[in-house]
């Protein structure tokens, strides 16, 4: 497996309908939200759970498991390698059989290798996002008070109440880098160990993962959620990045909106922002759900279609859901 020696850029769009995307803690659980624009927020942390979780589901080993906080981390460790003394000198080992470090790197409970180094390794991914946000102003479902009948032994009959924050409709965005710089970095780390660097088929699992994991991730307040678009931009050096595409979509129309049916979203700007990287851009993945209507100079245009006509048909290699 080689080491990724590519930049990468991820466009990701994906809808929640009538759900609760990324609930705040620190404020009742309530939906992320910008007040000043009325956009929805997710945190990459979020995003990347769902990718952990699909991962591990799919066999993969995972350091940041869901079953895994920070005072458990040397434990973690230890359980990866069946060890009970996990020191610097196990970083290669560590590397090769964790994906997710691979991809987004983590901060381990370990003391370095070389004299002098920290009590603990910090490994920044060459995969990282940005914060989600939604492409379209969003309205809060009116009514969030649910009640229970079930009750302790002393409150038997009483039911209990509590809030349910919910949105009606948004169409979240995500941006992301791949950079090859640190994959490169993360080799060198780890003594030059191919196989503790992010290779080509770890990307193939993330690309797999992007479009699978979030509706097979469906809890009470997270069902409503689907996959609509994803492109990933190979470049053909480890140098390029053309910036956050997220920047060049535009929904037509952009409120009051309640499920994907009711907008097409205008691809037009970011034609213009591609054309001018055409040249370092060496292939395209991309995966567009069949509801998601695009547009392209006002004409109604399937994403695959226009970049095969836009970058060359050989540039472009569709992913499918299964």
């Amino acid at each position: 497996m080689s080491t990724v020696d590519k930049n990468s850029e991820i466009l990701f769009l994906y809808d929640a309908k009538m759900c609760n995307p990324n609930g705040d803690p620190d404020d009742e659980n309530r939906p992320r939200f910008d007040p000043d624009r009325e956009r929805c927020l997710v945190s990459d942390v979020r995003l990347k759970r769902y990718i952990r979780d699909y991962l591990e589901d799919k066999g993969q080993l995972i350091y940041v498991t869901k079953a895994e906080g920070v005072v458990q981390a040397a434990e973690r460790l230890k359980k990866v390698l069946g060890k009970d003394n996990v020191s610097g000198e196990d970083l290669p080992a560590l590397l090769e059989r964790l994906i997710d470090v691979r991809l987004f790197g983590a901060t381990m409970p370990i003391k370095g290798a070389k004299r002098g180094e920290g009590e603990a390794v910090n490994l920044t991914g060459p995969v990282q996002f940005t914060w989600g946000y939604s492409l379209n102003r969003v309205q809060f479902v009116d009514s969030v008070t649910i009640s229970s009948q079930f009750a302790t032994r002393e409150q038997a009959g009483q039911g209990t109440f509590g809030k349910d924050y919910r949105i009606y409709y948004a169409l979240i965005a995500f941006h992301g880098i791949v950079s090859a710089r640190r994959a490169l970095a993360m080799r060198e780390r780890a003594g030059g160990n191919e196989a503790a660097a992010t290779s080509e088929a770890d990307l193939e699992r993330l690309d797999e993962a992007m479009v699978q994991a979030i509706p097979l991730a469906a809890t009470r307040s997270k069902i409503g959620q689907y996959p609509r678009l994803y492109l990933r931009l190979i470049f053909s050096d480890g140098e390029t990045f053309i910036g956050d595409m997220r920047d060049d979509l535009v929904m037509n129309p952009d409120q009051d909106l309640r499920s994907v049916k009711d907008f097409s979203l205008d691809l037009t700007a970011l034609g213009r922002r591609l054309e001018r990287f055409k040249e370092r851009i060496d292939q395209v993945l991309v995966f567009q759900d069949p509801e998601l209507c695009t547009a392209v100079a006002g004409q109604e245009t399937p994403v695959a279609a226009w970049l095969a006509e836009l970058l060359g048909a050989d540039k472009v290699k569709a992913i499918e859901r299964t």
